[in-house]
């Protein structure tokens, strides 16, 4: 695969309307920041809109974590 700086530019865009149409999210992941340690859990749900709902966690792992950091662009 390719990299395509046209897809960037996508999801940069996506991202900004992602942040518009859900201005309490981010700042609640940068509060949940420094819980993310290792052998913390993370948990997602979703639930369709007829009810079905649908969990899974994981415990991260250091591992995980510098996946993390990597991601946000943070040095640790």
């Amino acid at each position: 695969m390719a990299f395509n700086p046209m897809n960037l530019m996508k999801m940069k865009g996506r991202y900004q309307t992602f942040r518009q149409q859900h201005p309490k999210f981010i700042p609640f992941l940068k509060s949940c920041e420094s819980s993310a340690v290792e052998g913390a859990v993370v948990e997602l749900s979703v639930t369709a809109p007829g009810g079905e709902k649908k969990t899974a966690n994981i415990k991260l792992t250091a591992d995980d974590i510098a996946t993390l950091n990597m991601l946000l662009g943070r040095k640790k």
